[in-house]
């Protein structure tokens, strides 16, 4: 049998990859969260703003696993992997793998601030996380978002767009800097603020402050915020314990090859917990990403019947905020050459990066032609 660990996008991925390359063998998913495998992406956008119900979210309905010959366990967190014997266990039993495919994903990263544990304090990186947040944003006048990330100005968008005062902690110098480059950050902040966000670059909190419920937090200068909630999006940390406890080799994530198996020749991992190899880019990567769950899944199961393939991804990404669409192809980091095209006032242009010469990245704001032909640039100039 094989048995995935997680019930997310990679998961969902493997299960149809497999079933679709003529593979019989049964299936059994389980995954820690009581639903069925859902797109993440929506949770900071629509499904924030429009309420719908958990299954709007599903990739195929409930029983469309079922008809794909797999027993699914939701609600099940596996605690630990016995690879001699070839099993996980969780509360109550165990379950058998000839092969196992984790597919455990991220949770939010902690931040160790005084009172971050006070009601009022949130973080989103799963549907449970947005039906807890989304009664008290109604109530609040005043949030404070701590972190300049794709999350952090998403639903800061969202919630002045609901006519909130929005607050933005941001500790490095700019906004996305780990993602993209001076350019694009320096028009997102000014497309905030001129919307009303007060986006406060190099400021650090220290503290979160109330007496059974948030009032304020505390910055590193001294001054104080007031706040009725305060959204922590510092970004992820991969789900690489359980990986970790069972001996296999992780950093930062779980090592695997270019074909997605692990140390353990039985067991395989893919998207944003793992840590794979990239001749394109010439280190080891961790995306967190759906197009790198999606793929990576797919070069999983290709390898699983006998088919492998080499998993080297121009990887991309996207993010809606007010009416602005970010989407982005490739990785930027390392470039010796940045270009704008287009026109930066108008809200349409796009950013190149090179390396050597050649197109590594593309950034476009609003500007879907210079993203999808960037995307196919990038993968014929960086191709290894």
């Amino acid at each position: 049998m094989i048995v995935i660990v997680g019930a997310g996008q990679a998961a969902a991925q493997l299960v149809m990859s497999l079933r679709q390359g003529g593979c019989k063998e049964p299936i059994r998913m389980i995954g820690d969260e009581p639903y069925a495998p859902y797109q993440r992406p929506p949770l900071s956008k629509k499904f924030l703003t429009e309420r719908p119900p958990a299954d709007t979210l599903y990739f195929r309905p409930d029983k469309f696993w079922g008809e794909q010959g797999v027993v699914a366990d939701y609600g099940l967190a596996v605690e630990s992997i016995d690879r001699a014997n070839k099993r996980v266990t969780f509360k109550g039993g165990e379950a058998e793998y000839s092969i196992l495919f984790l597919s455990t994903g991220t949770r939010a990263r902690p931040l160790p601030t005084p009172g971050a544990d006070l009601p009022g304090v949130f973080s989103l990186r799963k549907i449970d996380d947005v039906r807890a947040l989304r009664g008290p944003l109604d109530a609040a006048k005043r949030l404070v978002i701590v972190g300049g990330g794709y999350i952090g100005l998403e639903v800061a968008a969202i919630a002045r767009g609901e006519g909130r005062e929005v607050t933005v902690l941001e500790a490095e110098d700019r906004v996305m800097k780990r993602v993209t480059s001076p350019v694009i950050s320096e028009f997102m902040q000014n497309f905030h603020r001129s919307r009303g966000v007060d986006i406060r670059l190099g400021t650090r909190l220290v503290a979160v402050e109330g007496e059974g419920r948030i009032a304020q937090v505390r910055l590193a200068d001294g001054s104080a915020l007031a706040a009725d909630l305060v959204l922590l999006a510092v970004g992820a940390k991969p789900n690489d314990d359980l990986a970790a406890a069972a001996g296999l080799p992780c950093e930062d994530g779980i090592v695997v090859d270019e074909r997605g198996r692990t140390a353990d020749p039985a067991i395989y991992a893919a998207g944003d917990c793992t840590r794979f190899p990239s001749r394109r880019y010439g280190r080891k990567l961790r995306l967190e990403c759906v197009q790198n769950a999606i793929d990576q899944a797919k070069a999983v199961a290709a390898a699983m019947v006998g088919k492998p393939q080499s998993y080297d991804p121009v990887p991309w990404f996207w993010s809606d905020q007010y009416d602005l669409k970010l989407q982005m192809a490739g990785l930027s980091d390392g470039h010796d050459d940045a270009r704008t095209v287009g026109n930066v006032s108008a809200a349409r242009f796009s950013v190149e990066y090179r390396k050597g010469g050649k197109l590594i990245a593309v950034d476009g704001v609003n500007d879907a032609r210079a993203y999808m032909s960037g995307r196919k640039r990038i993968a014929e100039e960086t191709a290894a």
